[in-house]
């Protein structure tokens, strides 16, 4: 079981990184990433709501406690989803995702300023690492050309992120199910974007093109209900750490499907600061608390 748990992580991140081809092919029918996000979310938390539904109904009930954690985190996907989207238009594919991927540090950050967690070495030589891969990635290093808006963009679902990682870490520490947590996480995010996306727009789009309703229903499937389950499942028989260590897979095939598919190819700076940023996130995902 230990083997193929390993599998499901490697599985789970290489569909995460997929979102570059959904984005870029609903951008063809003038989706924004607001769009996008609440297609995500709707037909992952809709998922999720018919899967509980048919296996344990149970997993609906909340305390008012738990219900106020899992909006906390519906917030955090909402913000991650529609600031990495918007980012990787602004940007690239690589850009975007490994800036989303600062969001480790800023959870470590937080950890030392609010919850008292000491700054071991290897977590400020990993701080170090992140800054400077920033600002190779976003070209302030280096002197090439960069977009303000879509690096800011891309900081933000980093800060975004970190902060859907520490509603799911209270989540767990209150030993909430994991299912539940994502259903509702979805759930929620579903209703903030349903808010701020006019949905009629995605309908009018879903009227007038039917071939792009296959493409909204393979986003939400791709993107979220398959990773999200499989990540879930290989939890039970490995570490959080290992996970999150091999999870460092979506912002590495993320960046393959930016090359291969869209000619996206980093220059040695980017390149670099890629490297930066992914050697911090796992050099923190093995630091011992």
């Amino acid at each position: 079981m230990k083997k193929i748990s390993f599998v499901y992580i490697i599985l789970a991140g290489i569909l995460w990184g997929t979102s570059c081809i959904f984005v870029n092919n609903l951008a063809l029918y003038e989706m924004n990433s607001i769009h996008i996000s609440c297609i995500r979310g709707t037909i992952a938390s809709l998922t999720m709501i018919i899967y509980v539904l048919l296996y344990d109904r149970k997993l609906f009930k909340v305390s008012i406690k738990e219900l106020m954690l899992y909006f906390g985190g519906g917030i955090g996907m909402f913000f991650t989803s529609a600031c990495y989207y918007a980012s990787m238009q602004m940007t690239s594919v690589s850009t975007a995702v490994v800036l989303m991927y600062t969001a480790p540090v800023f959870v470590m950050i937080y950890s030392v300023l609010f919850f008292g967690e000491k700054l071991k070495k290897l977590k400020a030589v990993s701080i170090l690492a992140m800054i400077i891969g920033c600002g190779l990635v976003s070209g302030i290093i280096g002197g090439f050309k960069f977009d303000f808006f879509g690096i800011v963009l891309g900081f933000c679902a980093g800060i975004a992120y970190s902060t859907y990682n520490i509603f799911t870490k209270i989540q767990m520490r209150e030993k909430c199910h994991p299912i539940t947590a994502s259903m509702y996480c979805f759930i929620f995010m579903a209703i903030i974007s349903l808010f701020v996306a006019k949905p009629t727009e995605i309908v009018d789009v879903a009227m007038k093109s039917p071939r792009s309703i296959l493409w909204m229903i393979s986003c939400g499937v791709c993107t979220s209900v398959l990773p999200y389950f499989l990540y879930t499942v290989a939890l039970k028989n490995i570490p959080v750490g290992t996970a999150s260590a091999l999870a460092i897979v979506e912002p590495m095939s993320a960046t393959v499907f930016g090359m291969v598919l869209y000619s996206q190819m980093p220059d040695i700076y980017s390149g670099c600061g890629i490297v930066l940023i992914l050697s911090a996130v796992f050099m923190l995902s093995r630091v011992k608390e």
